[in-house]
């Protein structure tokens, strides 16, 4: 496939300058409505002395403060909403650390944006009025699969929505209807392909979990495909707040015009400049990755694939790992995508456990590898093919933390 023409030239092609300008103007605009109320995030504002959005540009807005994850719990359900509540057409969100529930309202015009986004990130994966997309990620308060629903409708493309599970079901709508876009968690594409055959696919966007550079080789390789990374959070919007494009270079495109993006330590902070039911100044997403300027026709800055997420960063006798560095050394010398990282935390040392399927006496040479790359003893458990849980709803478990009773995964000690 080659070079996607962008959905809204206009948009993702303008002038740096010009859009830098119309940011600014929506940043004033945001800390006036937020201003404009007795929510939490108005009332840090005028503590530090903001009285108007005049007061405020893109130059200084590291100095304003932030909003997390925290706050949000701490005024469950609707406590930061601005919109009046009878502007409010849906709810969405995620069940959060520890099954605490994170709820974001949507008003018309915030859905009207996410449909916006999300058409061009389909569009820059290739996709077409012409396109039929096999939407796989799950439907209901999760944002993947009604993201993708929006953004196909505003295509014009023909979506089918599968959602998740199923998976002999699945199989046999994409053999029947034949479709060139497959929209699915990266893990669920590989469960996929253990069933498939030859397809019409030609594309994956993929996204909801981390995922390497070697997972992608592996999907390509086992479906025939392109796979493209998308980016999103509910609190932000959903998906479709970045994603590849065909011609990205593997980096996502965000939707900055919308989402202002900066990294604080490393980590991603977005803020919302032109949501009405739940606007966000300065969110620490808790995700990790890098900016980059714009390359090609799209003029938008960039982001890297997630390194993963703070609250994933294991700390093994002092060294930072992140399961992701783990997936790049197990895909590259077993390509199997089957595999449980465990924190063993049973006593006061941490350790790693690492399980992977393979029917090759794999476990010598990656426990060497894993040494080699991350500067930790980790312990391998090679485990015949099938004793790994497949995921078929939502979001692989990469990673589980043994603290007592029964290890997560037989074969373990």
């Amino acid at each position: 496939m080659t070079a996607a023409e962008p959905f809204d030239p206009k948009i993702e092609c303008m002038d740096p300058e010009a859009r830098r300008e119309l940011q600014e103007q929506r940043l004033r605009g945001l800390v006036d409505r937020l201003l404009g109320t007795d929510n939490l995030q108005g009332a840090r504002l005028r503590q530090i002395g903001v009285t108007r959005g005049t007061d405020v540009s893109l130059d200084e807005l590291h100095l304003l403060p932030t909003i997390t994850k925290q706050d949000l719990w701490d005024h469950y359900p609707f406590g930061l909403q601005l919109a009046p509540q009878e502007e409010i057409v849906c709810v969405h969100g995620s069940s959060g650390t520890g099954g605490r529930p994170t709820l974001i309202p949507y008003t018309a015009g915030d859905v009207e944006i996410w449909a916006e986004v999300m058409a061009r990130a389909l569009r820059g994966a290739g996709a077409t009025e012409r396109s039929v997309i096999h939407n796989a990620y799950g439907y209901g308060l999760f944002t993947g699969g009604l993201g993708v629903h929006h953004g196909g409708l505003r295509l014009k493309a023909t979506v089918i929505p599968m959602s998740g599970g199923m998976t002999e079901r699945q199989v046999r709508l994409i053999n029947d209807l034949r479709p060139d876009v497959l929209c699915c968690t990266p893990s669920y594409a590989l469960r996929l392909a253990e069933d498939l055959g030859e397809t019409s696919i030609q594309v994956g966007v993929f996204g909801a979990e981390p995922w390497t550079d070697e997972m992608r080789h592996e999907i390509e390789r086992r479906l025939g495909i392109r796979a493209l990374d998308i980016y999103g959070l509910s609190e932000v919007i959903g998906p479709g707040v970045a994603c590849e494009s065909l011609d990205s270079e593997g980096l996502l495109n965000i939707a900055e015009d919308h989402f202002y993006p900066e990294t604080v330590d490393g980590e991603l902070v977005f803020t919302t400049l032109t949501k009405t039911g739940l606007p966000l100044l300065r969110y620490r997403t808790g995700d990790v990755a890098t900016l980059h300027e714009p390359a090609g026709q799209r003029t938008l800055r960039r982001m890297s694939k997630l390194k993963g997420r703070k609250d994933d960063m294991l700390v093994i006798r002092g060294v930072n790992v992140f399961p992701t560095e783990i997936e790049a050394v197990v895909l590259d010398l077993t390509s199997s995508p089957h595999y449980l990282i465990v924190e063993d935390r049973r006593t006061t040392t941490a350790q790693l456990h690492v399980a992977v399927e393979s029917t090759l006496d794999v476990g010598e040479l990656l426990a060497g590898k894993l040494k080699e790359r991350l500067g930790v003893t980790c312990r391998v458990h090679v485990l015949e093919p099938g004793k790994l849980p497949r995921t078929e709803v939502g979001k692989a478990q990469r990673l589980a933390r043994w603290s007592q009773g029964q290890a997560p995964v037989d074969g373990l000690s």
